[in-house]
């Protein structure tokens, strides 16, 4: 998601269509300029709807709403690294919904789309767009006014019948969106809240489906459904105002629709019956009214049965047709499964329900996952549809693709072809067809609504996960696999400590650490292990978590370019096991130690994959503090004094806070440095930082709060 913003983009670190937009098909503003910036590009072309943009939002916050412990806080705001206090996907709503505030700039006045078909010129970054929509090269795209009446340009005209699909939308968002910032930014959440009761009058005053519009191409959103969007808008007015009104007009909308009408279908136009599956009915499916909780618990095992129909006859009990963004819509359906097994308690599902989450990671006639960089070394997509790609930028990591098409529809698409990906010519059952090849956008082209869409079952997993004590909680911060910080809402701090050949600090460090009553966690290597058994022993005795930090002390990736492993798979894991084999003749067992620090502290994604095939979660320390430089001598470029890494720690502390900081220091450091921080600044640090509210903490207790 954060690969696909649009105005200030993380991944470039650059800008993009910062003159967006000027205003056509509105009555009297037409030509206008409007800001419209943010938001996300919808896919590889740099197009923005409301349509997908308010799911994608949606569909986040109920995700956040349902299962908020499955969320880390690793980047800020602009979706850079580095925490800000705010779980990563509340800086992605926000981002969204910032975006949706500006297409609503006035009560009344509602855009749905930004851009046209006129934007498919050829593979480019989006600071690179200079598409000349009439308003100059790059300086400016078309915004489409939701008049409710059908939309011409060029020869193509879209088959709008009003404005409630749309304005639903905004209603449902703008609703649950004031519940879910209310804790982040109050005034925000209010504004939201207004605008949510005037999107539902208007889709009330309008109604019908706003279909997007093409200008060169007959491919839009041909969104035909509405009262879905109006049903799941009162329903979250109810839930927000508690008035009977909004419950029973929500009632009456989702009897209009009682089946997402896909469901069950061979076959559907594009986007045809969207969103692909119905919130409302499971929010009114979980209502305290029996009689009102049965009949739409009804209307989701009715949609379910009728895709489990049709998957009875399929090798891989797999039901959903397939038409463009086939998975999109086996995201909706494995939601609704969860969704109605977790309201019913009824297992009949269940084994659907699995069998269409394992399609999407790789249990499927292709033998690859449809998410890319999902499961981590595993079969992905590795040459996506995509700019990013094509600029040898990366892969789209995390982006759900549009998936298996009909064969027929794949031939008769304008412009698609193969060059040089993987066809899977071998495996492409009769009918269906995909390729992990850059050439295809219909197979192949990841989507920021599928994507999103996601969010819900993935993170209930890991809220599984976190119920069954085998995941930790996701509270920490990972970086390249390694946990880095732990829970950044908790004043907490865990000391950790390494040591490869050097032991001086050991009594200091025992003595300080018994005196201030913390419990700390050491890493050691095998070399360790062998020459300074007593200290072991002693630190054992004490009740202090131990732990490896590699055999030999290898490198296991280079300095300049943290990608290139310097160290094979067997090397890597011969080195470990050796590790551990030492710590169980000092009387730790290998289930007793699951936390592992890497060797000078470096590490790279794929070392972090390998210790977890292990069974071993890597740690490192938290960047920022300085006190992982008490190992620096003085004739060193970077050397810090005791005083120096002391005043850093503070000053970081001050500046950003401390929260769930991971403190390294070396239980011993060269002959050279005299001034040892385990002396002359290790205890005034504990002090100081006490008196602030910090709590010192253990490894295991801090990482699974």
């Amino acid at each position: 998601m954060r690969q696909q913003r649009c105005g200030y983009n993380p991944f470039l670190k650059d800008s993009c269509h910062v003159h967006d937009g000027y205003i056509v098909h509105h009555p009297t503003k037409t030509g206008q300029h409007i800001d419209v910036r943010g938001g996300w590009h919808d896919a590889t072309d740099y197009l923005q709807y409301t349509t997908t943009s308010a799911n994608a939002i949606y569909q986040m916050m109920f995700a956040y709403q349902q299962n908020p412990e499955a969320f880390a806080d690793a980047y800020n705001e602009a979706g850079l690294k580095g925490s800000n206090g705010i779980p990563d996907i509340v800086d992605e709503i926000r981002w969204g919904l910032d975006w949706l505030n500006r297409m609503n700039p006035e009560k009344g006045e509602f855009y749905n789309q930004i851009a046209d078909d006129r934007d498919h010129t050829g593979m480019r970054l989006p600071n690179k767009d200079l598409v000349d929509y009439g308003y100059g090269p790059g300086k400016g795209r078309p915004v489409y006014y939701c008049s409710g009446e059908k939309q011409v340009r060029g020869k193509f005209t879209n088959a709008t019948t009003g404005i409630a699909s749309t304005t639903g939308k905004f209603a449902s968002c703008f609703a649950l969106g004031a519940t879910i910032m209310r804790k982040y930014d109050p005034a925000f959440a209010d504004a939201l809240a207004i605008k949510a009761h005037d999107a539902y009058q208007s889709g009330m005053e309008k109604p019908g489906a706003c279909q997007t519009a093409s200008v060169l191409s007959p491919y839009i959103y041909e969104e035909d459904n509405w009262t879905d969007d109006m049903e799941l808008a009162a329903a979250e007015l109810f839930l927000t105002t508690k008035h009977n009104q909004f419950l029973e007009q929500a009632i009456e909308y989702g009897r209009k629709e009682p089946v997402t009408p896909w469901m069950g279908a061979d076959s559907a136009k594009h986007y045809q019956w969207y969103p692909f599956m119905n919130m409302g009915h499971y929010r009114l499916a979980s209502t305290a009214n029996q009689r009102v909780s049965n009949e739409f618990i009804r209307n989701m095992r009715s949609g379910i049965q009728r895709v489990y129909e049709k998957a009875k006859e399929d090798p891989f009990l797999f039901g959903i047709p397939g038409v463009w963004c086939s998975n999109n819509l086996t995201a909706a359906m494995l939601t609704q499964c969860r969704l109605y097994r977790e309201v019913t308690g009824d297992l009949t599902y269940e084994e659907m329900e699995a069998s269409l989450r394992d399609w999407l990671f790789g249990c499927n006639p292709w033998g690859t996952s449809m998410i890319a960089d999902l499961p981590l070394w595993g079969d992905y997509p590795s040459q996506p549809h995509s700019s990013y790609y094509t600029a040898r930028l990366g892969n789209t990591s995390g982006g759900l693709v549009d998936g298996p098409v009909y064969a027929t529809i794949f031939k008769g698409l304008r412009g698609v072809h193969l060059d040089g990906g993987e066809s899977y010519e071998r495996f492409q059952p009769e009918s269906l067809v995909y390729h992990d090849d850059t050439h295809d956008y219909s197979t192949n082209e990841p989507t920021m609504d599928g994507t999103a869409s996601l969010t819900y079952y993935l993170s209930a997993l890991q809220k599984d996960g976190i119920k069954s004590g085998h995941t930790l909680s996701n509270k920490n911060t990972f970086i390249n696999g390694g946990i880095i910080r732990t829970d950044t809402t908790s004043k907490q701090i865990t000391l950790i400590f390494t040591a490869d050949d050097k032991a001086d600090g050991a009594a200091d460090i025992r003595e300080i650490l018994r005196k201030e009553k913390i419990k700390g966690s050491f890493f050691f290597t095998g070399r360790f292990y062998r020459t300074f058994p007593e200290v072991v022993s002693l630190l054992r005795n004490d009740g202090h978590y131990l732990g490896a930090h590699s055999n030999a002390h290898p490198l296991y990736c280079s300095w300049e370019k943290r990608d290139s492993t310097l160290i094979s798979r067997e090397e890597f894991e011969k080195d470990l096991l050796a590790n551990y084999e030492l710590m169980n003749q000092a009387g730790i067992a290998y289930t007793d130690a699951p936390y592992f620090v890497p060797p000078y502290e470096h590490y790279n994604a794929e070392i972090a994959s390998w210790a977890k095939s292990m069974g071993i979660q890597l740690i490192n320390f938290t960047p920022g503090s300085g006190t992982n430089a008490d190992y620096t001598t003085p004739e060193m470029k970077n050397y810090k004094s005791s005083e120096t890494i002391y005043k850093q720690v503070l000053s970081k502390e001050k500046e950003k806070g401390l929260n769930g900081y991971i403190i390294l220091i070396h239980l011993g450091t060269d002959d050279k440095r005299t001034d040892k921080f385990y002396k002359n600044g290790m205890r005034k640090m504990i002090s100081k930082l006490r008196k602030e509210g910090y709590v010192f903490t253990g490894l295991a207790e801090a990482l699974n709060r």
